[in-house]
């Protein structure tokens, strides 16, 4: 027994050339989603920032996400082809885009408004982290609408047929990743940033969480099928989140060291 995969027309409406698509809907209200959040902690008490500044920030995050998920979704996934047909990176009306790339963008990003702004990169970063899981979750309910980026197959009684993914029952796995890389990653930073933190602890966390949760969802995503499984055992995804994983691990480690190096130092 299995669930049969609902037939969701991809695109909501269309007017002309025009279309609007579940996909790029979800994109907006995670936006929109991170857009409230940011202005609500923003308004706090001594926050230290201001709504046009927030309003900076999103819009670069935003060409960060874009560019950087394209982009690293190309080199990651697609690198072979990129080579046959350079141009292939601009055709973003065929989809693909890569979390991690979206990453990079996103520092990238952070680089260049901490640098314009005057602000401190840590700082700005444990601003913009808590703000990306709820876009985690709007995104996996639109590739979940897609019915892409299905999981492997199995015999669990909530598994669908995806329309595209052969007869065989498979695992939901878009919907695992909106629930441990979207909602609890989101409890989880909520929780956290209740109390005053060190400095780059809660970019971090959610390096760390977001790392670990990923490489544990990978064991129920299909893997692309022109990459398989490296060594027979690990994913590119896998593979892509365990800097994240050391990365969040090693900046939570040296963001609580450091006010007991400058206590020792002082002595």
């Amino acid at each position: 027994m299995a669930l049969q995969f609902p037939e969701i027309d991809p695109v909501i409406f269309s007017v002309g050339p025009l279309s609007v698509r579940w996909y790029g809907l979800m994109y907006l209200i995670g936006f929109a989603l991170a857009m409230w959040l940011a202005n609500r902690q923003a308004a706090k008490p001594n926050s230290g920032w201001t709504k046009e500044q927030v309003s900076d920030l999103l819009f670069y995050g935003m060409l960060g996400v874009i560019l950087g998920g394209r982009i690293g979704y190309v080199l990651f996934y697609q690198f072979s082809y990129f080579i046959e047909n350079p141009f292939y990176l601009f055709r973003i009306d065929q989809g693909g885009m890569s979390f991690h790339g979206g990453t990079l963008g996103v520092i990238t990003a952070i680089m260049v408004f901490a640098w314009t702004r005057k602000k401190s990169l840590l700082e700005v970063g444990d601003f913009v982290v808590p703000l990306v899981p709820l876009g985690l979750l709007a995104g996996r309910i639109g590739n979940f609408i897609n019915g892409e980026l299905w999981g492997r197959v199995t015999d669990v009684p909530w598994a669908f047929i995806f329309p595209t993914g052969g007869p065989e029952p498979r695992h939901p796995s878009q919907l695992y990743e909106a629930f441990l890389e979207g909602l609890v990653l989101f409890l989880i930073l909520q929780w956290f940033i209740k109390k005053p933190r060190p400095a780059g602890s809660v970019a971090g966390l959610f390096l760390l969480g977001y790392g670990v949760f990923r490489f544990v969802v990978e064991y129920f995503r299909e893997p692309d099928a022109h990459l398989g499984l490296f060594a027979g055992v690990i994913s590119m995804g896998q593979i892509l989140s365990l800097p994240m994983v050391f990365g969040g691990l090693g900046l939570l480690i040296w963001a609580y060291m450091k006010p007991q190096r400058r206590v020792a130092s002082k002595a």
